[in-house]
């Protein structure tokens, strides 16, 4: 088993990894639209926030070496599900014909205010 803690300028902030990879299989912790230059948390449109989570994720499988086509389940975790037309739409646009299996949670609130947290399972 193997942890990743970096990946570029992303890192974990707190007692978890960013990634762990076990038996050929990546398992990406929640990524938030957090800017990986600047590690400053990047609020927007659900649209922005989606799309900066999905490039985090995809920076963290490309250190693990992986890639974003590898993606075999996310988990959406929406503090609105009226949302989710509009972040299935930024899914479109990031994976093209790509299609991961997909869990969609609705939750009340999520950490610091963020509107989506992302997790991911892909192959090495």
């Amino acid at each position: 088993m193997e942890s990743i803690f970096e990946a570029g300028n992303l890192k974990s902030n707190g007692h978890y990894a960013l990634a762990v990879i076990h038996q050929n299989t990546v398992y990406v912790s929640g990524q938030f639209a957090i800017d990986p230059i600047t590690q400053e948390k990047k609020f927007g449109t659900i649209e922005e926030e989606t799309l900066q989570a999905l490039s985090n994720i995809e920076r963290i499988l490309e250190e693990a070496g992986s890639n974003k086509g590898r993606i075999l389940k996310l988990t959406l975790y929406l503090h609105d599900i009226n949302l989710l037309d509009r972040v299935d739409n930024v899914c479109q646009g990031f994976f093209a014909d790509f299609r991961p299996a997909c869990s969609i949670v609705p939750t009340n609130e999520l950490h610091y205010g963020f509107q989506i947290e992302i997790e991911a399972i892909a192959s090495l």
